[in-house]
């Protein structure tokens, strides 16, 4: 039998595989809701992180500082090199958390950015806005994206502390960008756009990490990839994707 018709079978083989399996598309997650999914994260790794660590159980093989961590799949990606993503939503909140040894590794509460707790804390030494109970606020600005790639995913961005200057600038990226409509110029959707997340080094005076580094790509050329973009905004604007901070949101990566 000849080389090309053993590809010819293996072909034929991969179609039947795939019309079976479209025949019974979603078949046994009938009963699978966004409360029964994680949101994954994209975290950048730092030196305190477990996973770089070798001997600590959540050690990824291969991880180092600087990469792009997924924590739901563990797939780590080159920080030098980034990752492409399309923003779908933004939010800011107020995580309110307790300190490391009686904290349950969720947070206490998230108040809404507009709240006035914050009129209810004190900058302690080290920086931190605690609250009479004891428990301290983190200002978190929440990008909600689309992973791009052979297999394109959702996944939550989490930036606070030095990161929200590169949230600010982000922000700004997408809302500078302009089009000419019929009706004059308009500001289009945030996944309208795909832009390149890397990590790069930062440093000040409590020491130096690694944090993230935003670049505008292009406009998305895709439908279906617009649709997916689209489809995760309307379900996040609708409050059906649940976030989950907590172990998927460790708070070393950016520590200053």
């Amino acid at each position: 039998m000849s080389n090309e018709t053993n590809i010819a079978k293996k072909e034929e083989a991969g179609a039947l595989s795939t019309n079976l399996f479209e025949a019974d598309a979603n078949a046994g997650a009938e009963n699978i809701s966004q409360d029964d999914l994680a949101l994954p994260f994209l975290k950048v790794l730092g030196q305190l992180s477990p996973e770089v660590n070798k001997v600590h159980a959540k050690h990824i093989e291969g991880a180092e500082p600087g990469m792009i961590l997924n924590t739901v799949s563990g797939q780590c990606f080159d920080g030098s090199k980034g990752i492409e993503v399309i923003p779908v939503h933004y939010k800011r909140q107020l995580v309110e958390w307790a300190d490391r040894g009686a904290s349950t590794g969720a947070p206490v509460a998230i108040h809404d950015s507009d709240s006035d707790i914050m009129s209810k804390t004190t900058r302690d030494k080290s920086y931190k806005d605690r609250l009479p109970n004891g428990n301290y606020l983190d200002n978190t600005a929440s990008h909600f994206v689309l992973v791009l790639g052979n297999n394109p995913s959702t996944a939550l961005i989490s930036m606070k502390s030095t990161q929200l200057k590169v949230s600010r600038k982000w922000n700004s990226l997408m809302m500078g960008i302009k089009l000419q409509g019929k009706n004059g110029l308009f500001t289009p959707p945030t996944y309208s756009h795909i832009y390149n997340l890397s990590t790069v080094q930062m440093s000040n005076d409590k020491g130096t990490w690694f944090g993230w580094e935003v670049e505008k790509m292009g406009p998305v050329e895709d439908k279906a990839i617009y649709e997916m973009a689209k489809s995760f905004a309307t379900s996040v604007g609708k409050d059906q994707v649940q976030v989950k901070h907590g172990s998927e949101d460790t708070k070393d990566s950016t520590p200053y």
